[in-house]
């Protein structure tokens, strides 16, 4: 099993721990890893493009000229997708782009991320990250102790408040619990910050 140093949040070593092999030590599947992104952002949009087809446009319900004798091509509405003003055909409309991953396959891909950190050491494991109130200030002089990159996730083991709050005004800083744990947050970020009892959750429930 791979060792790592556990911190504090002053960037002093406390003590050193084994992660899981099967979580943390994997051999990254690249196909599992494009395929939960690909999910995560096409969960992500909205959907909510739409135009208007022949039956939805106003106007049209006369023929704008009489059958024969105009020396036109005969029309029935002026709401026909050819003319100026009418209904668009095939014409994007609301819709969910989400899909569907096996569950398998989504640990698959949060083992192999968890796998890529490890190896490029940019994963971080504290003893504890709390505080008595929401300190911006705080948490930022915490994260320069733990040489933090630009983008950092910080991982809790369980929902802080105060923690949420301090992180939220920092640019590229996003908190999340174990549970959220998810394949886009932890390839965006420069370094990974999980505090002890988040790691132990994630070795545990994601074998």
């Amino acid at each position: 099993m791979a060792n790592v140093d556990v911190l504090s949040i002053d960037g002093s070593k406390v003590k050193t721990i084994e992660l899981n092999e099967e979580v943390f030590g994997i051999e990254p599947n690249q196909h599992a890893l494009f395929e939960a992104v690909t999910l995560q952002r096409a969960s992500l949009r909205q959907g909510n493009h739409k135009v208007k087809n022949r039956g939805e446009v106003r106007g049209g319900g006369r023929k704008p000229f009489r059958q024969k004798g105009t020396g036109n091509a005969r029309q029935g509405s002026i709401r026909e997708p050819h003319m100026r003003g009418g209904g668009v055909v095939f014409g994007p409309t609301p819709r969910n782009h989400g899909f569907k991953m096996p569950r398998k396959v989504r640990r698959l891909a949060l083992r192999s991320a968890l796998s890529v950190k490890v190896n490029e050491e940019a994963l971080t494991v504290v003893d504890a990250f709390t505080f008595d109130a929401p300190k911006t200030k705080e948490l930022v002089k915490a994260l320069d102790n733990l040489d933090a990159g630009r983008k950092t996730l910080i991982v809790l083991g369980e929902q802080d408040d105060n923690v949420l709050k301090s992180g939220r005004n920092v640019p590229g800083v996003t908190v999340i619990t174990a549970s959220g744990l998810n394949v886009l947050d932890i390839l965006s970020a420069d370094r990974v910050i999980f505090t002890e009892d988040a790691i132990t959750k994630a070795g545990e429930v994601l074998l």
